[in-house]
């Protein structure tokens, strides 16, 4: 080749000056990664000589900067002008013979043998995918381009984008002089997945940083739909242990909607065109099991040969079922910014929302409505407007600072909504569907990202709280601070917070409200009669044949992305614990459930695990811990049994568990009992031989110790757990189980509502309390609290 042009298989990493971030990175991956099995499609750089030599011929430098010169920096009110003039020198000069004739014998070689080959043509900028800013979007690129001067053609197009408005503006924003940036434009082999599938990895999780998850999105067609945020994509969770070890890595999955997919056009009247998904389409993954494994693992092996989190661009050949990687980049917002504030944000009302998508940011905000359907409505957005579109493109980004929040009908994580939201540090709310038909102009809303994953929009001005504790001087405490958890998908938020594990997850939440079949139901799938009941649950399990694992498979996922979460923090997984009627309500439920007059005190917890009319359905629960522990390698998994009275009891469930290859001890299995009936402290030292650790279940340790119902509002002014009965049972479980060294933890409300109940559990020693999320700063103090003035009381003694 000549100084135009480079393969990228004679690219490397100094190269970047020459080539650009994103063109320097291909040739990177192709020539140090493909030993690991990354496929990266073939092409070849146009450097940035030939930028140069292009505008040196065509005195372009100096006529550029003139034009620039009169740009009005502070208002940008001339900006479009100043932009086209720029585009309209560049797109009307000549391309010098040599590069052209460059281009054209590299691309000939790139192509031939055989038919004519279509090839992407991307921009590639020398200040491009650096580690704080990745100029992405900013610059064009083309698509499904064939033949040679249709290629040169593109390449100038390239060149002009250089001077998008958007270009100029992100310049300005970050620090670089417009004729600093030069630009290399990369000519690759295009990979045909308009047939297929493609997407965007990120081998970070996007929204809060954690890095024990990489994280994949996809749609079918070509990646450009899932760029722009253009449709609902699946996603997917992979936990990195599990890729290393070859296990299975996919810890959630969510099935998007995927309601269209970008296409090539033919006969070639435009490069592309959208056309609606079918049915089939919309119902199924866009990658199998192993597709979504492979790709997880050449991404780790992209992190690890840069050694900072990525950005990647990945795209299934359609006509070979090959995968490929078309683009890396370097992660530019969390990988930058650490959090060093935890800011609460809860609202004071329980409205219903108008709209609900997924959540960006953890925000709760309140504006009026802007609907955007082009920049031409760009000057009806005044600063702290919340802004509404279908989607949004990189061409909006100086009007989307105006904003407060971001909503749109289409996109997700990866989308350029939420991408710029980051960025820009305002939440968004994305994927709603039908946003702009819902909210009208000027509405005035209030836009909540407050929860984890559900972002909602409100009619109105709503009031709520804002409490925001400096995570550098948070109070660090010897007793345990853990989490109360039931939703799987809040996870990963609030795994950001200052936790010591989950001491609590509840099964039977994950059960109601992502399952919603009674399991039982499933393991008699063929025996149901067939009625309303039947069909709701074919089709939640349509994807199913064996209708029982599609409970185990459901179940595994959702405490498996809670383990991902908080790996390598414990997390105690509670099995199920609904009473009779909770079961009834589930689908099929009445068939398998009794009537009883008090299902508080009935067939609940342990005693159902071995009781032929549930056992069955336990052995599904034990199959998904088991998938989770030893498939997914989420080792940090315990196991709880709650509700179980007796100690032949106790055995009968350690038996039937064993039985379902859950044993305790192996591959490391801890097993909890909770303590919450009188008996279990009563016969704590026998207890204390069976199982690993004990949690206090305070509600129903002091509902049975003062026998009274808590649910009953006649004597509901009589349950206290600062009883003195409770306190003595508590205390007595905290002493012997410490004689036997077996841990000791509290799941419940007092210790936060009551520093006084704080102070009593730290002095009577026990290992750990946990809390809601919305109280574990106030437990966290109360704890602190109460060690503080234990450890006074000594030293003055």
């Amino acid at each position: 080749m000549n100084q135009y042009i480079k393969n990228f298989k004679s690219i490397s990493a100094d190269d970047v000056s020459k080539v650009g971030g994103k063109n320097a990175s291909l040739g990177v991956m192709i020539n140090n990664l493909s030993s690991f099995g990354v496929h990266v499609p073939n092409g070849f750089a146009i450097t940035t000589d030939a930028y140069k030599k292009f505008l040196e011929e065509n005195l372009l430098t100096n006529l550029l900067q003139n034009e620039l010169d009169k740009l009005e920096r502070e208002s940008l009110k001339n900006l479009a002008l100043i932009g086209e003039r720029c585009r309209s020198l560049v797109l009307n000069a000549k391309f010098p013979e040599d590069i052209r004739e460059a281009i054209i014998k590299a691309y000939e070689s790139l192509t031939l043998p055989g038919p004519i080959h279509a090839v992407a043509v991307r921009s590639s900028a020398t200040a491009e995918d650096s580690p704080t800013a990745s100029f992405a979007g900013q610059h064009e690129s083309y698509l499904n381009v064939s033949g040679a001067e249709k290629v040169i053609e593109a390449v100038q197009k390239c060149y002009a984008s250089l001077f998008n408005d958007r270009a100029i503006k992100y310049r300005q924003d970050n620090g670089f002089k417009d004729m600093q940036v030069a630009l290399s434009v990369g000519v690759q082999l295009m990979v045909r997945s308009d047939k297929a599938s493609a997407g965007v990895i990120f081998t970070i999780e996007p929204e809060n940083g954690n890095e024990n998850l990489i994280y994949l999105t996809g749609a079918w067609g070509l990646g450009e739909s899932v760029v722009q945020g253009a449709v609902n994509t699946d996603e997917f969770y992979l936990f990195k242990p599990a890729l290393e070890n070859n296990k299975q890595a996919i810890v959630y999955r969510k099935l998007g909607s995927k309601e269209q997919k970008l296409i090539y056009a033919e006969p070639a009247t435009k490069n592309t065109k959208w056309v609606q998904t079918t049915p089939l389409e919309r119902d199924q993954f866009i990658l199998t099991d192993d597709e979504v494994q492979k790709l997880g693992k050449w991404c780790l092996a992209i992190e690890r040969h840069y050694k900072m989190p990525m950005d990647i661009e990945w795209a299934k050949d359609g006509a070979s079922d090959k995968l490929f990687i078309v683009q890396a980049r370097p992660e530019t917002v969390h990988s930058q910014h650490k959090a060093i504030t935890l800011k609460e944000f809860s609202l004071m009302s329980k409205e219903q929302p108008l709209l609900t998508g997924k959540a960006v940011g953890r925000a709760i905000v309140s504006g009026k409505v802007r609907i955007i359907k082009s920049l031409a409505d760009g000057g009806k957005v005044n600063h702290g407007d919340i802004i509404v579109a279908d989607i949004t493109n990189p061409d909006w980004n100086a009007l989307l600072k105006k904003a407060v929040c971001i909503v749109t009908n289409k996109g997700g994580r990866t989308s350029h909504a939420s991408i710029i939201a980051r960025e820009l540090g305002i939440p968004a709310v994305v994927g709603t569907m039908s946003a702009t038909e819902i909210l009208t102009d000027g509405q005035e809303v209030t836009v909540s990202c407050a929860t984890g994953d559900v972002g909602a929009v409100y009619n109105g001005k709503l009031q709520w709280q804002e409490k925001e504790t400096p995570l550098d001087k948070l109070l660090v405490t010897k007793t345990k601070a853990m989490l109360i958890l039931a939703d799987p998908e809040k996870a990963l938020l609030y795994a950001t917070y200052p936790n010591q594990g989950v001491g609590l997850l509840r099964m039977e939440f994950i059960i109601s409200n992502t399952l919603q079949i009674h399991p039982m139901a499933l393991v008699k799938y063929n025996t149901l009669p067939d009625n309303v009941e039947k069909k709701q649950i074919e089709a939640l399990t349509r994807h199913y044949i064996d209708k029982q694992q599609f409970f185990i498979d459901k179940l595994a996922e959702s405490i498996g992305l809670v383990a991902a979460a908080f790996y390598p923090r414990e997390v105690i997984v509670r099995m199920s614990d609904f009473k009779t009627n909770e079961y009834a309500k589930l689908l099929g439920g009445k068939l398998f459930e009794p009537e009883e007059e008090n299902p508080m005190l009935g067939f609940r917890g342990a005693s159902r695990y071995y009781h032929e009319n549930y056992a069955a359905g336990f052995g599904l629960e034990c199959a998904a811990i088991k998938k989770v522990r030893d498939d997914m390698l989420l080792t940090n998994v315990k196991i709880m049994i709650p509700f179980c009275r007796t100690i032949e009891e106790a055995n009968k469930v350690l038996a039937v568990m064993a039985a379902n290859q859950l044993k305790r001890k192996e591959n490391g299995l801890q097993i909890y009992v909770m303590a919450e009936i009188p008996s279990n402290v009563l016969l704590a030292n026998k207890f204390a031989q069976l199982f690993d650790g004990f949690s206090i279940g305070s509600n129903d340790l002091t509902q049975l110790t003062l026998g009274l119902d808590r649910d009953s509002a006649i004597v509901s002014h009589l349950f206290n757990e600062n009883d003195e009965s409770v306190k003595m049972l508590i205390r007595t479980l905290i002493e012997v189980a410490h004689q036997h060294g077996t841990s000791v933890g509290l799941c419940g409300q007092a210790p936060s509502d009551y520093p006084e109940f704080a102070s009593f559990l730290v002095s009577c020693g026990i290992d750990s309390i946990s809390f809601n999320p919305d109280a574990l700063i106030t437990g966290i103090q109360n704890i602190y609290t109460a060690e503080h003035s234990a450890k006074e009381k000594l030293e003055t003694v």
